[in-house]
């Protein structure tokens, strides 16, 4: 399972991005998406998200 990402509530910053352990979320068209098979629900780009657009 991955991460979901709410692209209404996604403001771009890339905080998840630069903090993904496994490089499994991506910047495209100034929001955030998750590559479901290298997501390891992990929880890091939770913790760090500033708008929680970011959800299990």
């Amino acid at each position: 399972m991955a991460v979901k990402i709410d692209k209404d509530t996604c403001i771009g910053c890339g905080a998840c991005v630069d903090t993904c352990p496994v490089s499994a979320l991506s910047m495209v068209d100034d929001k955030a998406v998750c590559d479901e098979g290298a997501c390891i629900d992990c929880g890091a780009c939770i913790a760090v998200c500033p708008t929680s657009a970011i959800s299990e």
